[in-house]
């Protein structure tokens, strides 16, 4: 018998297992940079699991998942909730008492939830339906001193990235379109990851219409352009400003960019000139803070 071979004939070195493995390290890969927001998890159509497993949520519902989204659900009064589904692990991780919680719950398997969010979702054992948030305004704004505005950003990925960014700079709302961006959701929330529960999202009609009320609240608007005319940090005015962004790619629409107070860019030193919509509207907020110093 040759010494390439285990008794049986099988090679002495799997071709297959060697090939799982690799399979298995590339997912994990892929999942972490779904997870981080680097590639967009897959349209609910192509994240079928046994066919008819797999059914959308109805229109005034909301499935949520992950713990840190789930948790900050749950913390949020103005969010009604219907029902929790967790794993038993995941109920000890989420350290909250089921029991009290006041809606019902149901301890299941990491199964029962894959057919429900399809299996690229990554949930953590845990998933929260709700009703979506109250629809917000933007006249109850006139009191906070930073706004971020999207011009058509459409992945949720990237809006809750923003949102992370948002409520830790402390701003008063992500005020986006209704048309072309993406609207609540599991996978928005979690990327945004508890962010969707501590500040408001608000989609107008028309973008440019909603500038002219911010105008009116005594808000500067300054959208951020690759070729704007002047840096950033020395465009700033007044004691209320709303960052304007657009999406990557198209940049500000040309209505947008007629109706802010001011164009403005981010001065970059090294090769790269433009940065994801989600790091530059972090460093965006972080010089509108400077400037307003509270």
């Amino acid at each position: 018998m040759s010494k390439d071979k285990k008794p049986g004939g099988t090679a002495a070195t799997d071709p297959s297992a060697k090939d799982t493995h690799y399979a298995t390290l590339r997912r994990a890969h892929r999942d972490a940079k779904r997870e981080r927001g680097e590639i967009p998890t897959p349209q609910p159509q192509k994240r079928r699991r046994g066919g008819d497993d797999w059914k959308p949520p109805a229109p005034d519902q909301v499935h949520l998942y992950g713990l840190h989204t789930v948790r900050a659900a749950l913390d949020n009064p103005e969010r009604k909730k219907i029902k929790l589904f967790v794993t038993q692990n995941a109920l000890a991780r989420l350290e909250v008492d089921a029991e009290t919680l006041g809606i019902p719950f149901e301890i299941v398997s990491p199964q029962d939830i894959d057919k429900v969010l399809g299996p690229e979702a990554i949930h953590q054992g845990v998933m929260l339906e709700t009703r979506p948030l109250p629809v917000r305004r933007l006249e109850a704004l006139k009191d906070s001193p930073l706004l971020l505005v999207l011009d058509q950003v459409t992945d949720p990925h990237n809006v809750g990235a923003i949102m992370r960014s948002a409520v830790a700079f402390n701003a008063g709302a992500v005020i986006t379109t209704q048309r072309h961006s993406p609207t609540e959701s599991g996978v928005l929330a979690k990327s945004a990851s508890g962010a969707l529960e501590l500040i408001p999202y608000i989609q107008v009609t028309n973008l440019a219409d909603a500038l002219g009320e911010l105008h009116k609240l005594g808000f500067s608007t300054i959208g951020l352009d690759s070729e704007g005319p002047a840096p950033l940090e020395g465009t700033f005015s007044g004691e209320k400003v709303a960052l304007v962004l657009g999406s990557e790619g198209k940049g500000l629409r040309q209505k947008t960019r007629e109706t802010v107070t001011a164009l403005a860019r981010l001065d970059m030193p090294g090769a790269i000139k433009s940065l994801n919509v989600s790091n530059a509207a972090a460093i965006a907020l972080y010089a509108a803070r400077r400037h307003l110093k509270v």
